[in-house]
């Protein structure tokens, strides 16, 4: 089962959708179409029988995938609702809850997430520029001993919850958020041709701002990259700053760096001031709670916390072993 607000519907999803049906040897994908997600701003929100309609449209392209408007006949807001609804509807289908790895990492803002867990199996695909975040966060780490080998997919639906797969297959760069961007860009220039717009995705909520003039940043090395973000994070008085070697543990970057601020506030510092001294623009998460951020700065990752929410998670000893390497066979059969 795949859920979500599909707005709209894409090959993303169908991209996802077939390879969970060769991966975890499915007999089919049901699409649940959301009324409404609570994590999204119901403004920009197509209609819900709009987006079921393009949903239908979209999974067409394949007979195993079936288009679903079950959650608003179940009248469930919240997915951990949905899910124990539907095992006592199916009591005998073995289902498995399917996810981005964006969805992974922003999994601890859902209501009631770790019943997810434990009321399906889940697999996660992996989404581009999400992977070192995903395995690094919160939920991986909450259920890492739930974590099986990629070898073990194939009989996940048989396996009793917790139970969780990471695939690294290959990455399809479509979203409904860039959609929906390029969708209002074409409006404008349709509109306003003497005007040049951008359409700027700030998670769901679409602004339209005119360029302003941008200076060409010097593209640092890696090692350069690391060496001015340890230098910017020991002049904002940043604690106990490690260095970890990411090299043969993942593809995503080079580097990790991980530092401590001595308050929320200190971290939230810390945060703007790499964010000024840094090349290029980054991604950051977890900026307004000030306990863990995270700066995906493209070679290397940088994750800013509180002591006490450090010493929780302890990623210098999760990253400090191996990560679980991606069967060469499970790799050619995708």
């Amino acid at each position: 089962m795949l859920g979500g607000s599909f707005n709209p519907a894409h090959g993303g999803h169908l991209h996802i959708s077939r390879l969970a049906l060769r991966c975890l040897d499915l007999d089919e994908v049901w699409w649940l179409v959301s009324p409404q997600n609570p994590l999204k701003p119901a403004s920009g929100m197509a209609p819900f029988a709009e987006r079921l309609t393009q949903a239908a449209v979209v999974a067409a392209a394949d007979r195993r995938i079936r288009v679903s408007a079950i959650e608003a006949r179940l009248g469930t807001t919240y997915t951990a609702d949905t899910l124990r609804a539907l095992r006592r509807r199916f009591s005998r289908a073995g289902f498995v809850w399917l996810m981005g790895g964006d969805n992974l990492v922003q999994l601890p803002y859902w209501k009631r997430w770790q019943e997810i867990f434990h009321t399906l199996p889940v697999a996660v695909f992996d989404r581009p520029s999400t992977s070192l975040r995903a395995l690094a966060g919160i939920v991986a780490h909450r259920f890492a001993r739930a974590r099986l080998p990629v070898s073990a997919a194939r009989r996940l639906a048989l396996i009793s919850p917790p139970a969780w797969v990471f695939f690294h297959t290959p990455l399809d760069p479509r979203s409904a958020t860039r959609i929906r961007a390029a969708r209002l860009s074409q409006s404008l220039k349709e509109n306003r041709p003497d005007v040049t717009a951008e359409a700027i995705a700030t998670s769901e909520t679409m602004v339209v701002t005119a360029p302003a003039p941008r200076r060409r940043r010097q593209k640092l090395t890696a090692p350069e990259l690391l060496r001015r973000i340890i230098d910017t994070l020991e002049d904002g008085k940043a604690e106990e700053i490690v260095t970890i070697d990411l090299a043969g543990k993942t593809t995503i970057a080079d580097y990790m760096v991980v530092a401590s601020g001595r308050s929320a506030r200190q971290v939230a510092a810390l945060t703007d001031h790499l964010e000024q001294a840094l090349p290029r623009r980054v991604a950051v998460e977890g900026k307004n709670q000030g306990d863990w951020v995270l700066i995906d700065a493209g070679d290397v990752i940088v994750h800013i916390f509180r002591p006490e929410i450090r010493a929780y998670y302890n990623l210098e000893k999760m990253w400090g072993e191996a990560l679980p390497e991606f069967e060469a066979g499970a790799e050619a059969a995708l």
